[in-house]
């Protein structure tokens, strides 16, 4: 909870920590299965926290939810509304089906039943309708999320804004400046916290809902895909970082050393 952490920062690093424990979880699952579904909830439970944690912190600073300083910039260049795309599931279910396909024909003559693996690349025809009919919905929600943060960001501009900037400055100590500008913008930032909550509630919610269409192990199969991804992308953007970062300070001595000479 927001209790037990300094910042959401902190929350994320140690969050982090956990899912990967539970993707080596899953993993282990996936061997031995045996219908461990307790595991595929753990997840779930998991990102519910998540989401829940951060809806706390959102109401104290919505702004830093919309730039993180617990994400990599490779992270942020593909953000939606303070987050991961709800339809980014859909093509990472599509894509890791086509892979665990492929795998199953490569090894068809060695499985005792065939093409019956029980993984991603086994979908039944009535499955794949009810993923196809939620990847439409998620769509049309998504855009609708799209347009209203599109809506909110036009008011930095409507004309309470622009009279701020312009009549109401000239004839204002900066005192009584701050607290009108404060008051302005925290309308704003109330507009914001609105939209985020949608956009986490539809990120949930098209997960948990692409579970129940997959039998436990397929669940199972997702829950790594999606972690594996996660954790990924993060370690890669942030290992660019730091690499640009070591770049900038040898430029930077580099060119100090030489003006010094």
């Amino acid at each position: 909870g927001v209790g037990e952490h300094v910042s959401f920062h902190m929350f994320f690093d140690s969050w982090m920590v956990e899912q990967n424990y539970q993707l080596q979880e899953l993993v282990s699952a996936t061997k031995e299965w045996g219908g461990r579904s307790d595991v595929v909830e753990q997840v779930v439970h998991h990102y519910e926290h998540y989401y829940k944690t951060k809806s706390m912190w959102a109401k104290k600073d919505i702004l830093s939810m919309f730039s993180p300083t617990w994400t990599s910039s490779l992270e942020k260049a593909f953000m939606w509304v303070g987050g991961w795309r709800p339809t980014t599931a859909f093509h990472l279910l599509y894509s890791k089906c086509g892979l665990q396909l492929e795998a199953a024909l490569e090894d068809y003559h060695h499985l005792p039943s065939g093409l019956n693996t029980g993984d991603l690349g086994d979908l039944s025809h009535s499955q794949m309708v009810r993923v196809d009919e939620l990847h439409k919905s998620t769509l049309r929600e998504e855009k609708m999320i799209t347009e209203k943060l599109a809506k909110k960001q036009e008011t930095i501009a409507d004309s309470s804004m622009v009279r701020l900037t312009t009549e109401l400055m000239v004839h204002m100590e900066e005192h009584d400046q701050q607290v009108v500008v404060d008051a302005a913008l925290a309308s704003k930032e109330n507009g914001l916290v609105r939209v985020l909550q949608m956009a986490d509630d539809l990120r949930l919610k098209t997960l948990k809902e692409l579970i129940l269409i997959l039998s436990p192990i397929q669940g199972a199969y997702f829950l790594i895909a999606a972690a594996e991804l996660h954790l990924k992308i993060h370690e890669w953007g942030k290992n660019r970082d730091a690499s640009r970062k070591r770049r900038r300070h040898h430029y930077t001595t580099t060119t100090t050393t030489t003006a010094n000479k």
